[in-house]
């Protein structure tokens, strides 16, 4: 009886606990790994630098250069938000199993205790 006592009392306890920990150092790893604030900070910044530094000559080079670098910011952007949606959505599946996986681990003692009840009772559920 008392190895079921200390089996319960670390499930909900020092296990519960190592499981919390675990399952924060996962999510805590992918917003690590998608680096949303330096996407954010980076979000108008070029993708590729098509051409470097200041651009000496006619008008019609300046015009070019500029909108060499306009677009090389848009693709910048759009590519950097479709990344920032993919980390989001990556992070809330992530949590929503986080959830899941933690109300599993709070169940799994009780269950089979449950199932005897219910068998006890005479419930089939199959």
């Amino acid at each position: 009886m008392f190895l079921v006592v200390e089996l319960f009392r670390w499930w909900y306890t020092d296990g519960w606990k190592q499981r919390t920990v675990k399952m924060a150092t996962n999510l805590e790893g992918t917003l690590d790994y998608f680096s949303m604030d330096l996407l954010i900070k980076t979000l108008f910044q070029p993708f590729r630098q098509i051409s470097t530094g200041s651009v000496d000559g006619p008008l019609e080079v300046k015009l070019r250069a500029m909108l060499d670098r306009l677009f090389s910011r848009i693709i910048g952007a759009i590519i950097r938000i479709l990344l920032m949606l993919t980390g989001i959505i990556a992070l809330l599946l992530q949590t929503l199993l986080t959830l899941v996986v933690l109300l599993g681990w709070a169940l799994v003692p009780v269950l089979p205790v449950v199932g005897i009840v219910l068998a006890i009772v005479g419930v089939k559920i199959l």
